[in-house]
């Protein structure tokens, strides 16, 4: 019997009945029957057979018994003046009984230890079992019938991955040429309770392998993350509503921006309609100037869609959508939602946009949002500032950074007043502003959406004055 699997019960019952007769019919040959064998060196099997259900001290007794039948029947069937023959084939017989026990005995106590061991398993909040190199379960802990549903008796013999009915994260075979090759294996793993719940476990396998170096057996460690699972995507819901709430609150401080530059186009469409009905109206017909007044109204009416498909992408709410991103070119976008609040508040805008960068990957709205609220700050902290101080630079480039590796870095600076020294720590903290007016969400949102990237968001000073923001991002494909 493997010592992870405990006995069924009808073994409790048969193995020792069947011991029993064994050594009585043994006695009963060895007693009345004449033959000139050691017929006692059978008592070996009933000690063997002792061994599926007594332990250490059962076995010694059991051998013990043997040998008080074996001298009873030498005793009943001899003198002390029989010849040599008998005494000998009595004396093999108990010499063999004695180191069958002990092996035995010896045995016995390996198996008891290895299940001490394997009970403590008992005592872990996760799952454990074993299979063997056909996925059969071999062993199924207490944190398992309690986790699944099925009793040991029930789990041991069953495949695995048909009883749990398993939704691996790659294709299988990956898993077993990686676990193979490291001799472990970690991943998130969906099964399949006994009452069809799901549930999402952090798994963790380790391979044995045989004298052979084949595979032999896979203890499979298993984690439920079901609740952290549901909250994380509770937590990312909320961020989303939060950063689409953000969104809303930055375009009402657009409102009279979106409104120019709607009205822009409109009434350039409006003006080039008028002159292309001049130029119909006069007597002959100026179809030349008409087809260019026509142009140019279509030229503003996609201006006008630009801007209104633009808008409706930073307001609209929905759940972040992953793409490979031009960062310089939304960098630019985002620029271009700003013009007027520039041209109004007297700022100047150097942007530093290359082509040709490696892309990333993101949600391109959400990092759009970020930029905007990095800009709409800087002009906000330029406001104090005398005409000719106002600055702002935007440049995009390539670069190394610690835990990123390779990354896209967007670096937006002003040539404001900077950030106080005390307030640097606490900058993308939830609710905290230096704005009368602010509600100190803009920048914490910002850091939220940047992590969510597999990115970082730093804040600084320039030492000529004025405030450094720099969002990193990973490059698509690159190792971190």
């Amino acid at each position: 019997m493997s010592p992870y699997v405990p006995a069924p019960r009808r073994t409790k019952i048969v193995v020792p009945v069947l011991t029993a007769i064994v050594a009585i019919a043994i006695f009963v040959v060895d007693t009345l029957t004449p033959l000139d064998i050691a017929v006692a060196v059978l008592y070996v099997a009933v000690v063997l057979l002792a061994v599926d259900f007594a332990g250490y001290s059962g076995i010694l007794a059991i051998a013990a018994a043997c040998a008080a039948l074996t001298i009873t029947s030498f005793v009943l069937t001899h003198d002390f003046t029989s010849d040599t023959g008998a005494i000998l084939r009595c004396f093999v017989s108990l010499a063999a009984i004695a180191i069958t026990a002990l092996l035995a005995a010896r045995n016995q106590l390996a198996v008891a230890a290895l299940r001490e061991q394997a009970d403590l398993l008992d005592l872990t909040h996760d799952t454990v079992f074993v299979r063997d190199r056909n996925d059969v379960i071999k062993y199924w802990n207490r944190a398992a019938e309690d986790l699944y549903g099925w009793s040991s008796d029930e789990a041991v013999g069953q495949p695995a991955a048909t009883l749990l009915k398993k939704i691996f994260p790659v294709p299988y075979p990956t898993i077993v040429e990686e676990l193979e090759r490291e001799r472990r294996w970690e991943g998130e793993i969906v099964h399949t309770c006994r009452d069809g719940r799901p549930v999402t476990v952090s798994s963790r396998w380790s391979l044995q392998r045989d004298s052979q170096g084949r595979l032999a057996a896979v203890l499979e460690t298993n984690t439920d993350i079901t609740a952290q699972r549901a909250a994380e995507d509770k937590l990312d819901r909320t961020r989303s509503e939060l950063a689409h709430l953000s969104r809303i609150a930055t375009m009402g401080e657009l409102t009279a921006s979106i409104a120019h530059e709607v009205n822009q186009p409109l009434a350039a469409i409006v003006a080039n309609g008028e002159a292309g009905l001049r130029w119909l109206g006069r007597a002959a017909p100026d179809l030349g100037e008409t087809k260019k007044s026509i142009e140019a109204m279509l030229r503003n009416a996609q201006r006008a869609s630009d801007v209104v498909r633009r808008l409706r992408a930073l307001s609209a709410k929905s759940t972040p959508a992953h793409a490979m991103l031009d960062l310089a070119a939304v960098a630019e976008e985002t620029a271009q939602l700003v013009e007027r609040e520039l041209r109004v508040q007297g700022v100047r805008l150097l942007a530093d946009l290359p082509t040709g960068l490696p892309p990333v990957e993101g949600d391109r709205v959400q990092l759009q949002q970020v930029l905007l609220n990095l800009l709409l700050n800087a002009i906000q902290a330029l406001g104090a500032m005398p005409p000719e101080r106002r600055t702002i630079s935007v440049r995009v480039h390539r670069g190394e950074r610690e835990s990123l590796g390779d990354a896209i870095l967007v670096t937006v600076e002003d040539t404001g007043a900077g950030i106080a020294e005390a307030d640097l720590a606490r900058l993308f903290d939830a609710f905290f502003t230096t704005r009368s007016d602010g509600m100190g969400m803009g920048l914490s949102i910002s850091r939220s959406i940047v992590e969510a990237h597999g990115g970082r968001i730093e804040a600084g000073n320039r030492p000529d004055g004025g405030a450094t923001f720099r969002v990193c991002l990973p490059v698509a494909g690159s190792a971190a």
